[in-house]
């Protein structure tokens, strides 16, 4: 087996295991191609991102489901390709019902972690310039990264807020870290 092979295997095996770095080096290696199938499915840039928001916080609510004899790449391509499925019928359904189905009002309970040396070191920036680069973000980054560092929302009161679920909005935080990261060094 090769090295990165072998290095996505061990990242699987701790992302089972619960490791939130893990999960991010997960997401980074796998967004873009997860985003970019679904941009080639909806054709709709804030449709594929929501989608593959919902894709990766499903495959990390689900890690443990996966099974090794399958390349992870496809096994995430099918959940993406599964909810896209799902929100077609959602859409449809709601047009011949001629009106939307609110969410549920469950949220999962997480427990919510300190703050991670990623969280610390946005803090630690200088406010002005960091403002002027989060509105840099797309409108959604934007508010997910004020209602969590500026007004100290934990993720379940940010769910509450956005009416999503909790694994959403670790998702979009992640995503918006690594974006504002690449935004501050100058990509």
């Amino acid at each position: 087996m090769n090295k990165l092979k072998e290095d996505l295997q061990e990242n699987i095996g701790k992302a089972k295991a619960g490791s939130q770095i893990a999960f991010s080096l997960l997401l980074n290696t796998f967004w873009n191609e997860v985003y970019h199938f679904q941009l080639a499915r909806t054709k709709n840039e804030n449709d594929a991102e929501d989608i593959t928001i919902q894709t990766f916080s499903k495959a990390f609510d689900k890690i443990k489901t996966y099974d090794d004899s399958y390349e992870f790449k496809t096994w995430l391509i099918t959940i993406s390709k599964n909810l896209h499925v799902d929100l077609i019928r959602k859409r449809k359904r709601n047009i011949l019902d001629g009106f939307e189905n609110s969410s549920s009002e469950a949220v999962k309970k997480v427990v919510d972690e300190s703050p991670t040396v990623e969280d610390q070191l946005i803090i630690e920036q200088n406010l002005a310039s960091l403002l002027s680069h989060i509105k840099k973000l797309k409108p959604h980054y934007q508010k997910v990264i004020n209602l969590r560092y500026f007004n100290e929302l934990t993720y379940a009161a940010i769910a509450k807020e956005l009416d999503e679920p909790v694994n959403n909005v670790k998702v979009k935080l992640l995503r918006a870290k690594k974006l504002l990261a690449e935004i501050i060094k100058g990509k």
